[in-house]
């Protein structure tokens, strides 16, 4: 073993210090090894991302909240009204569309398949007249200030690799997720929290498990992976001090860590050294700035009333008033996971249920930043992973990826508007089809990135968020 050793810290000095000329730097890439630090690369920048405020245009939105509707929420019972599919409640689905397309746990049943009315009513909101379904009264609310997307299709039918390719535009586990591209280009304005919070609630329906992969860092350096909190407790586990362990003192201990990163750091340049030393400093502001986060003794009766929520009861309502926490706070990418509109059976009572755990909640965040001036620097999304069949499966909806509905709110959007559109049985977008592609450059966009130009060499390529697709949706834009 020591022999071993030995030998190994032997190459890897003379590779150390006979990388000079091309070939020397080749042999390196080659066998892994990693070249001097540049003078520029300290902990000191860790944390900006490399475009720093060099954004490639000018930026409608600081941050992004991402509201995830974990499980496929139906578009019919949501955002897209078909008067043609009540009409055929209960009758044979046509053939004419189910032809040769994908369908998950129906796809044995093609010649059985019955057509499934909304099951519940849809009323006009707003001054604009956005037409959403009744069991959100309280998004209702708010029509005005968003902008649906009745048209968008996804690649992935089961609801893991569907997660994973709306987070990071891949079907394939290990890229990064979107929080992490974002806070590697653009970095965090955060000082003692982490660039990118994710917060996890449950209920209303079958709720599938959310893996820690889809706010993973992938191929990026891990100083910008994504850091979920609880949502009941502490929202960091063993962020207290040890008991008998003063601040003071364990403060001499991540220096004294830093200090020894530092030296490695000076002979030899890998990413994770200084992530390391990040990760040591964060972990020890968080130790000061999380309790203050979870705190809420200081926030209104009013505030409290209007999220309709108990704080810390690990709810989605009580996780939109972190999230406006958080944004406060200047955390760059916050996302919120409800997992329970995954609807196979019991539709119409529980897709209600789900929807009240959750409409109150994100209307309440819309208004509240709106009322304290931060949703014209916030961009919120909406919407799960892939949409429900117009057929039904007994008395639910199967996993659908030809049409689903999502929304948009906050900075550079504008406000009570609609695009796209799906065929009269709500099967297939058929008008301005979005993709999620699309909807990542958007994102970018609004966030001053273009999505073309924010790549990182990985195994000899140039891999970016949106792959080699995505277009800006510009008729959403403000």
């Amino acid at each position: 073993m020591n022999s071993n050793f030995s030998d190994q810290l032997n190459r890897r000095s003379f590779l150390g210090q006979s990388m000079t000329g091309f070939g020397g730097i080749a042999l390196a890439g080659l066998l892994g090894e990693y070249a001097p630090m540049p003078s520029h690369a300290t902990a000191a920048t860790a944390f900006p991302g490399i475009m720093g405020e060099n954004r490639h245009a000018p930026a409608k939105v600081k941050r992004i909240i991402h509201l995830c509707m974990a499980g496929g929420p139906s578009h019919l019972e949501t955002f897209d009204y078909k008067p043609k599919l009540r009409e055929l409640d209960g009758k044979p689905m046509p053939l004419s569309y189910t032809e040769g397309q994908q369908i998950a746990q129906l796809q044995k049943r093609r010649n059985e398949l019955k057509c499934m009315g909304a099951q519940h009513d849809f009323k006009k909101y707003g001054k604009s007249g956005q037409e959403m379904c009744e069991i959100f009264p309280h998004l209702g609310e708010v029509a005005d200030e968003i902008a649906i997307i009745k048209s968008m299709q996804t690649e992935q039918i089961n609801h893991d690799p569907a997660h994973t390719f709306m987070n990071s535009g891949s079907i394939i586990p290990g890229r990064p997720s979107m929080g992490s591209w974002v806070n590697y280009g653009i970095g965090s304005e955060a000082s003692d929290l982490p660039g990118f919070v994710v917060l996890t609630s449950e209920g209303g329906g079958q709720g599938q498990p959310i893996s820690s992969r889809q706010w993973s860092n992938g191929f990026l350096p891990s100083k910008y992976q994504g850091v979920q909190f609880n949502s009941k407790g502490d929202a960091v586990h063993y962020v207290q001090s040890p008991a008998g362990v003063p601040r003071d003192a364990q403060g001499k201990v991540v220096d004294a860590v830093k200090q020894l990163n530092g030296i490695l750091g000076e002979n030899r340049y890998d990413p994770e050294i200084e992530g390391r030393i990040a990760q040591y400093e964060m972990a020890f502001k968080m130790q000061a700035s999380v309790p203050g986060l979870m705190d809420v003794s200081g926030e209104t009766k009013e505030t409290l009333e209007m999220y309709g929520c108990q704080p810390g009861d690990g709810s989605f309502a009580s996780n939109c008033l972190l999230a406006r926490r958080l944004a406060e706070r200047d955390v760059r990418f916050i996302q919120l996971y409800h997992r329970g509109w995954d609807h196979h059976g019991g539709l119409k009572d529980n897709v209600a249920k789900t929807a009240k755990m959750v409409d109150q909640g994100a209307a309440a965040l819309i208004k509240d930043l709106k009322d304290r001036g931060m949703l014209d620097d916030t961009l919120i999304i909406f919407g799960g992973e892939f949409g429900r069949t117009p057929m039904a499966q007994g008395s639910g909806r199967d996993h659908h990826i030809k049409a689903f509905s999502i929304f948009l709110c906050g900075g550079g959007i504008k406000g009570g508007v609609s695009h796209g559109a799906t065929d009269e049985l709500g099967y297939s977008a058929v008008e301005d089809v979005v993709a999620v592609h699309d909807l990542h450059a958007t994102m970018l966009h609004l966030l001053g990135i273009d999505h073309k130009r924010l790549t990182f060499r990985f195994q000899g390529r140039d891999f970016r968020l949106t792959d080699v697709h995505g277009h800006v949706i510009k008729p959403i834009l403000a």
